[in-house]
């Protein structure tokens, strides 16, 4: 589980690699034991091992008391498939398998029903076995209009404590990644980071 402030808001991103034994199982326990951790910033992504509807499956199956279950335990925590909910009636698959000769859906990108217009999913056919999918979150409806360039506030440098802080960062930074890396690509990684550390001690401030 990654929980990240991006824009100003927060996001949390939870991968699950489910098991191919009682798979359905697994997920419930899972997102059951992190309802607390689940809100409507949250992302669940993954290999499932598993399908929750029949749409989902070459073969029309039953769907079993487990995936019922399953069901059940995403509407609890008001999360929804954000695929099968954007493209109700389109028959994606993301697994082949070459033992059964069927194809299905058992990765799958869950998100909280109330934030779902900020979706935006593609599938991606480009693996033997599995499928690639790609999900954008679009926050532009909220921040608007958003650039890559970011210039120092030069006020920033008259304070103190906000200075040492930059002066730590950088000692810090040096200390754990200078081992050997090309000096380009060092200092290329260290101009992310220290803008993040601006922009954060600037927000405080």
């Amino acid at each position: 589980m990654i929980k990240k402030t991006i824009h100003q808001e927060d996001i949390t991103i939870v991968n699950i690699y489910a098991p191919n034994i009682r798979a359905p199982k697994y997920i419930k326990q899972t997102l059951t034991g992190m309802k607390g951790a689940i809100d409507n910033n949250a992302t669940i992504v993954g290999d499932f091992s598993t399908t929750v509807s029949t749409m989902d499956q070459s073969s029309r199956q039953k769907i079993s008391k487990e995936r019922l279950d399953l069901n059940y335990t995403l509407d609890q925590v008001d999360l929804t498939d954000v695929y099968r909910t954007l493209y109700q009636t389109r028959a994606e698959y993301t697994f082949f398998s070459s033992t059964h000769r069927t194809v299905s859906m058992i990765d799958y990108m869950l998100g909280h029903k109330q934030v779902l217009t900020n979706f935006r999913l593609k599938l991606y056919q480009v693996f033997f076995i599995h499928n690639s999918m790609k999900l954008e979150i679009n926050n532009r409806r909220k921040f608007g209009k958003f650039t890559n360039m970011w210039k120092l506030n030069n006020m920033f440098l008259n304070n103190q404590w906000g200075k040492e802080e930059i002066e730590r960062e950088i000692k810090k930074y040096l200390e754990t990644n200078e081992d050997g890396n090309i000096w380009q690509n060092l200092w290329d990684v260290a101009e992310a980071v220290l803008r993040e550390k601006f922009i954060t001690i600037n927000a405080y401030i």
